[in-house]
């Protein structure tokens, strides 16, 4: 009994020692009367042996499951080799083939977890198992990422060409249109962007595979093999977006051939540009971020491998917008500028939600400040623009008299700006005072402003820079204007001049910029011009017509010698002007049908009536012409077409 309860319990075997207290225990227990301490030894030894009873069935227990999970290896191992020697991807076999395939990985995946979380003291074995199912495992794997590298390039969908092909930009919106792709499975989502709307997605691969390739992405991550996935959808899904880039024109270029490229061709590529990043962002971008959320759910594996898959071509894309930058800033450059930046503009929250938080903000870095640059080429172009006015000389007079080219470069120029009004505001807002001090004299307090309506138009910040440059425009044809020898034709080129400007800003949006009281002095301007040419071609010849000299102071009659000579001077001079004035200009029409006009009106009356006073001083021979023919040969004047009156007398 004192062995009992020092529990020192030597036996040749488990089994012999647990029968011999058990038969001890027996005998005890029949005993009908036991001493205290009889009865405490019966406890114990009941203790011991329920003890003795449990681990020896837990030992039992542990090699009969080492024996299953073996025989469980060796079935699954079986079934993944047997695709080893099949040159067959499982997917093209059906369904079935590829869950049972998904099904003895997965259990492969779960036995792994199971080993290594059991405490049992069979290392040895479990270690030689571990390493088999790992073996095993990483098989499986291999296969797995061949598998989902097939599928992806098997199941790709390409955009044919014809279909996006480069168009101006008032088709833009149509083809985008066109490109949309409606066949997604209702069942996936599409919300996964605040800005991307679902008419932007298309299908990038056929979508009754996402699926199954979201069952081996899952498969393989759980895993531990991310890496090898991640890096196998990489790879492919950036040569698909380089694909893409092709599709929508995009060539590659480097900074120097860019900066080499004539201006034509450049200007070519640049409207390429801005249809390309737009339809690249806007859809292609936002497919393939939707296509791997599909694939590797909301994980931060997602946007990794998005990132990872775009960054090449959209870097390519922001070169190019780089290699512009840097660039000449000549004034024609200035739209495709403006186009730039707006682009990004509009694109700039479709950036941020495409590529957001740390893992993003290189793209978002590069991308935003790439748009500060064009902004800043902007407001140098802009101001080159003006400077190219100012320097804009002439070493000849502007042949008849006409609207200077540079005046329909000008006021076209800044009628197309208003196009880029709200963008221009933003960007010269902080450097108006460049065009301050030129629009201080055309509005030199507050109460002028407000009449001519400048401080109320549509682009208030944007009014002095306009005003600004019309001013350098006009000092720049006075400076033209001089280079004429004859007077009577510089007021014709600045009234042409200063009246295609009035009417360009009348009958356009720049009237919501120069305002109505701008309009109104320089239509005085122009009325002013024709004013002075009348006085300085008509007025010499006017003088022939006078009645001062030709009364004899003595017997008061006409001196009949006196009034031919006028009259003959008349005509002279008139001949004169009318080979001259009919190779100038007036374009607009009814201007000229106004000069010509009042032109007749006070040539042709004055003709007419001392023609009239002294008909009986005159006879046919004397009078060369009619002021019948004077009205129509002054209706000949500002064709731009040079020619000769007849020479005879009127018999």
């Amino acid at each position: 009994m004192d062995d009992l309860e020092s529990g020192a319990l030597d036996s040749e075997g488990e089994g012999n020692l647990i029968a011999a207290a058990q038969q001890i225990a027996r005998a005890l227990a029949s005993k009908r009367e036991l001493t205290d301490e009889e009865r405490k030894a019966l406890v114990h030894l009941r203790a011991q042996l329920s003890t003795f009873t449990l681990d020896s069935e837990k030992k039992k227990k542990n090699i009969e499951e080492g024996a299953s999970r073996e025989e469980h290896l060796d079935v699954i191992h079986e079934k993944i080799m047997r695709w080893e020697n099949d040159q067959s991807m499982i997917w093209d076999l059906g369904q079935d083939e590829a869950y049972q395939y998904l099904d003895a990985v997965d259990e492969t995946r779960k036995l792994i977890e199971r080993l290594e979380n059991s405490h049992s003291d069979m290392s040895v074995e479990k270690d030689e198992m571990l390493r088999n199912a790992h073996d095993v495992l990483q098989t499986a794997m291999v296969r797995l990422e061949e598998e989902f590298k097939h599928m992806l390039l098997q199941n790709r969908r390409s955009i044919e060409p014809e279909h996006t092909s480069f168009r101006s930009s008032e088709e833009d919106a149509a083809e985008v249109g066109s490109m949309i792709s409606s066949s997604f499975d209702d069942s996936l989502r599409r919300d996964s962007f605040n800005r991307i709307s679902e008419e932007s997605i298309i299908d990038l691969v056929h979508p009754e595979i996402l699926p199954d390739l979201r069952c081996i992405a899952n498969l393989m991550c759980s895993s531990g093999y991310e890496h090898e996935c991640s890096q196998a959808y990489v790879n492919l899904r950036r040569d698909a977006l380089d694909e893409c880039l092709f599709i929508v024109e995009m060539e590659k270029h480097c900074i120097e051939d860019v900066l080499r490229m004539e201006w034509a061709t450049l200007n070519f590529k640049i409207k390429k540009w801005v249809r390309a990043i737009r339809v690249f962002v806007r859809v292609y971008l936002a497919s393939e971020r939707w296509l791997s959320d599909q694939i590797f759910g909301e994980a931060s594996l997602n946007l990794s491998c998005f990132i990872e898959a775009s960054k090449a071509a959209i870097l390519q894309l922001l070169n190019f917008g780089e290699a512009i930058s840097i660039g000449s800033k000549e004034p024609e450059k200035l739209f495709c500028f403006l186009e730039m930046y707006e682009v990004m503009s509009k694109l700039s929250p479709d950036i941020d939600d495409l590529f957001p938080d740390e893992a993003g903000s290189f793209i978002r870095t590069q991308y935003h400040e790439l748009q500060q640059r064009l902004g800043k080429c902007i407001r140098m172009t802009f101001l080159e623009f003006k400077k190219a006015i100012a320097s804009n000389a002439s070493a000849t007079a502007f042949p008849g008299g006409g609207v200077h080219h540079l005046t329909r470069y000008v006021m076209n120029y800044m009628k197309n700006l208003i196009d880029y009004g709200e963008t221009l505001e933003l960007l010269l807002s902080d450097h108006g005072k460049e065009g301050s001090n030129s629009f201080c004299h055309e509005t030199n307090s507050p109460v002028e402003d407000e009449q001519s309506g400048v401080s109320g138009c549509g682009f208030p910040k944007l009014a002095p820079h306009f005003h600004g440059i019309s001013s350098v425009l006009e000092s720049n044809l006075d400076e033209k204007s001089n280079l004429y020898k004859d007077a009577g034709l510089q007021h014709i080129f600045l009234m042409n001049n200063v009246h295609y400007m009035a009417e360009k800003v009348k009958n356009s949006e720049l009237r919501l910029i120069f305002g109505d009281d701008w309009i109104r002095k320089h239509n005085g301007k122009f009325q002013q011009h024709a004013l002075s040419y009348e006085r300085s071609t008509w007025s010499s010849i006017l003088s022939f017509l006078r009645e001062e000299g030709l009364h004899s102071s003595g017997s008061g009659s006409v001196s009949q010698t006196l009034l031919r000579e006028r009259l003959k001077n008349f005509s002279l001079a008139f001949e004169e002007v009318y080979r001259a004035q009919t190779a100038w200009v007036i374009p607009d029409v009814q201007l000229r049908e106004d000069l010509r006009i009042s032109t007749s009106l006070k040539i042709v009356q004055a003709y007419r009536t001392f023609v009239g006073r002294h008909n009986g001083h005159l006879s046919d021979r004397h009078i060369k012409y009619t002021a019948d023919d004077l009205e129509n040969y002054i209706l000949d004047l500002f064709e731009g077409s040079p020619k000769s009156l007849p020479n005879p007398y009127r018999r």
